[in-house]
């Protein structure tokens, strides 16, 4: 928990209230549910929680953003930032219900009313949102086909609409039909040897109705 707080030393009392929950609810789940690996559990904070608010270090969202986290698993980059961004939308979308039913039970027992959890693909799913973000579920093609056309048209943030995803690795090859995506070391952000690999990609996308 130190760790959040070395990054992110400006949270509300509520806010260190629910990170500091994190670690048993997925500690207590974790023994029924094998959700992450048992070494990821021990560094939570380091390899999911801090991870998942790599994003925040690259946009702050304004309040009223609405956000769909594809392949949440067991949760993140959702859940960190849901607590993060209490006045933005968050919808946790993932095909596998176990994972899920892990997901639904953390979001109650922190008491977050600004996330939904859908046992669903993703390609059926019919709103429309700022941005998608997700933490490396597919090659970077596969997953703009998964989420065509739920982008919205109104831009509320400095950064444009589109996909923020946490990536590791060499991604020039995965990422050469697309001119217009950044990418974002997370070294630069967080001092941690985890994080010298790991990256942050925005692409932008148009709305398309």
């Amino acid at each position: 928990m130190d760790l959040i707080l070395k990054y992110f030393p400006d949270l509300t009392d509520d806010q260190i209230s629910k990170f500091q929950k994190l670690e048993s609810l997925y500690q207590d789940w974790n023994l029924k549910i094998n959700v992450v690996s048992r070494k990821d559990i021990d560094e939570l904070y380091l390899r999911h929680v801090l991870h998942s608010l790599g994003i925040a270090k690259l946009i702050s969202f304004k309040d009223g953003t609405k956000l769909m986290d594809v392949g949440t698993g067991g949760g993140f980059p959702g859940i960190p930032l849901a607590i993060l961004f209490p006045e933005c939308s968050f919808h946790l979308v993932d095909s596998i219900a176990k994972k899920l039913k892990v997901v639904s039970d953390v979001v109650e027992g922190l008491g977050l009313t600004n996330v939904k959890v859908t046992h669903s693909r993703v390609e059926e799913i019919n709103d429309k949102y700022d941005f998608i973000v997700s933490r490396a579920v597919a090659a970077m093609p596969t997953f703009v086909y998964w989420t065509k056309g739920k982008i919205a048209k109104e831009q509320r943030n400095d950064l444009k609409n589109g996909i923020i995803y946490l990536k590791g690795g060499d991604l020039e090859d995965e990422l050469k039909d697309y001119k217009t995506a950044t990418i974002h070391d997370l070294s630069d952000y967080f001092e941690e040897d985890f994080y010298e690999t790991k990256k942050i990609v925005h692409l932008p996308l148009k709305y398309k109705g």
